[in-house]
């Protein structure tokens, strides 16, 4: 096995928590100068859970690989039922019940239940004859695996550890989902942000972001008709019919008779959608309802975007919100962290200040910054040139291991090494654009960077099962 493992991963994996304990060391130090080796020191704990996960991964290897495929419903059941008793038996902290005291250690299951929504989603699609698309009930079986978590950890009031699972939307991609499937998750991310970004200037009697959205859904309808349902003459003729109606209204508008948009667009749309829905039934191509359905599923999410974004959403993650998206400043509120951070990155410049010369750090300006706002410190003391170099180290991390699960002779090797991909992917983009201002700064840590057992232990069962299944590849194809 150990023949056959790949060392090309392991040794990125000791590079990037090598990094992360002489990060840690830097945003946790002081002028006392404490050993980076002292267990009071958060780069002390951190090499200890380092050294342990190190165990943890050797115990992973010697295990046999096909105990992971076997177990891997009985391991998702035990953490399910360990998520539901965190609900109840976790203490408050900081409002959330995400951690479980083990006397001097604190743990956080929902980190532990990557890896067996992992292993249960590559255990569902490894069974005999299961095909994701055969059948609407295996996408509610898919569905179920990956929901499960999230609801329970929502439960819990982590929002942020919940919302990694979604990543796992992209593995079900991979594994046939079609791709309308995915336009539509982003594009809701998209009408959400437009939304709520310009809800507050009008034009023609509705918000921009209202018109925004009706304008991009009126050319992503035209585009579906054109290139998903491959019918030149109705995509030409709707576009035709958009064009002409909005030239009307902007003749009219220069006549100073003005048309209420929230007139106009559901009426065009409404006799679009006729138009496409009668030629449908005359040409009995199902394709087209995809298309009409998205449409109506775009404008009835637009619709109720304000309504979850002013009743659903708290307080303070409407303040993270608007915060990101320049609509508020706050920067003694919910605005703070961020702004702290990107002053820090930015006086980095190119070189960096140099390794513990951090100002911004060392008078601890960023909260949390040995934590979830760890990669400032990286751009306050290397520079831009060491915050390329973190991102390339994790960049040839995450093609490497698409390289290893495009290589797996088996489905579950396969489905499981992109969740592990989905996982990592969706820390990274999160955390980094969370701390240079990008994303609402929802508390997700930076894969093998950040402080904390929990979220190194993980990452690292996560990567040493792939790499334990990897191993074995020659054999399970044999």
């Amino acid at each position: 096995m150990f023949r056959t493992l790949d060392w090309f991963t392991v040794i990125l994996y000791l590079m990037l928590v090598g990094c992360g304990i002489f990060s840690i060391y830097a945003a946790s130090y002081d002028f006392d100068q404490a050993s980076i080796l002292d267990f009071n020191e958060f780069s002390g704990k951190q090499a200890l859970w380092v050294a342990l996960a190190l165990v943890i991964g050797l115990i992973i290897l010697l295990i046999d690989y096909r105990v992971y495929e076997t177990c891997a419903y009985p391991i998702y059941g035990a953490v399910i039922l360990l998520l539901i008793a965190t609900i109840f038996l976790a203490p408050n902290i900081k409002g959330s019940h995400s951690w479980l005291v083990l006397g001097p250690v604190s743990l956080q299951p929902a980190e532990f239940g990557k890896f067996a929504t992992a292993l249960a989603l590559a255990r569902l699609f490894s069974s005999y004859n299961f095909q994701l698309n055969a059948k609407i009930s295996n996408y509610f079986r898919a569905l179920t695996i990956i929901f499960l978590p999230i609801a329970l950890i929502l439960l819990q009031r982590e929002t942020g550890s919940a919302l990694v699972y979604i990543s796992l939307i992209f593995v079900l991609y991979r594994e046939g989902m079609p791709g309308i499937v995915l336009l539509s998750i982003l594009c809701a991310i998209a009408w959400f942000v437009i939304t709520v970004k310009y809800s507050t200037e009008m034009i023609l009697g509705i918000t921009l972001g209202q018109f925004i959205v009706f304008t991009a859904v009126m050319v992503i309808f035209t585009v579906m008709l054109l290139l998903y349902c491959r019918n030149f003459i109705i995509g030409r003729n709707v576009a035709i019919g958009f064009a002409a109606s909005g030239l009307i209204v902007w003749i009219l508008s220069s006549l100073g008779i003005q048309v209420p948009g929230m007139v106009y667009f559901p009426v065009v749309l409404t006799a679009a959608i006729v138009y496409v829905a009668i030629m449908m039934l005359h040409l009995r191509i199902s394709k087209y309802l995809v298309s009409i359905g998205f449409v109506v599923a775009s404008v009835i999410f637009m619709f109720s975007v304000n309504y979850v974004f002013n009743n659903v959403l708290g307080n303070h993650q409407q303040m993270r919100i608007k915060v990101t998206l320049g609509i508020e400043e706050n920067l003694r509120g919910a605005g703070y962290n961020v702004n702290q951070s990107k002053i820090a990155i930015g006086s980095g410049g190119l070189t960096g200040k140099g390794f513990l010369n951090g100002t911004q750090t060392k008078l601890k300006y960023v909260p949390e910054q040995h934590t979830d706002f760890i990669f400032c410190t990286v751009g306050e003391e290397q520079g831009f040139v060491g915050t390329v170099t973190t991102l390339m180290l994790f960049l040839i991390l995450i093609l490497r291991l698409i390289f290893i699960a495009e290589r797996q002779h088996t489905i579950f090797g396969r489905v499981y090494a992109y969740c592990v991909v989905s996982y990592i992917i969706f820390h990274i983009c999160i955390n980094i654009g969370m701390v240079i201002g990008l994303c609402p700064v929802i508390g997700i840590p930076l894969p093998f960077f950040s402080y904390g057992g929990s979220a190194l232990w993980s990452f690292t069962i996560l990567l040493f099962i792939l790499l334990r299944i990897d191993a074995a590849r020659k054999i399970s194809h044999d």
